[in-house]
């Protein structure tokens, strides 16, 4: 997460939350200038076992929100810095853009600033990856993973 120019008046460290297909994650907390290196690899796994079509299965992520939440450790709870939402197919398989990233699966977004974040809003750098597999249930109808 780049911030260029921005300095924290607050040292407690940050994480990311990651809200994506029901379930949550974070990072390990890093310390709190920018730019914030989170090198890590979160993976979310989920079964669909009323869906058969992959139209259906895209039509279902249209509803469902990807949150991304940028939180420093300030007691009691932590402060959200910064957040990014997005409908969960957009954010899995993004439209193809005119320009590439380093590694052609590379994406930056710009995340909205909480009232607690003076400066400009953070610009987060990432890449995700979907695997979409069929497989049998025990009851012998077949469902998307």
């Amino acid at each position: 997460i780049t911030c260029p120019g921005v300095l924290l008046k607050d040292k407690q460290e940050l994480y990311l939350s990651v809200f994506v297909l029901g379930q949550y994650k974070k990072t390990q907390c890093v310390p709190a200038v920018f730019p914030l290196f989170f090198q890590e690899k979160l993976v979310f796994e989920k079964a669909f076992a009323n869906i058969v079509d992959p139209g259906d299965l895209v039509k279902l992520l249209e509803f469902d929100t990807a949150v991304l939440e940028l939180i420093q450790l300030i007691p009691p709870v932590g402060k959200v810095l910064a957040t990014y939402e997005e409908n969960t197919r957009d954010f899995l398989f993004p439209d193809p853009k005119l320009t590439h990233g380093h590694r052609g699966l590379e994406r930056e977004i710009l995340m909205k600033r909480s009232p607690f974040f003076t400066g400009i809003a953070p610009k987060l750098r990432f890449s995700t990856i979907s695997l979409i597999s069929d497989g049998l249930l025990s009851s012998g109808r077949s469902h998307i993973q």
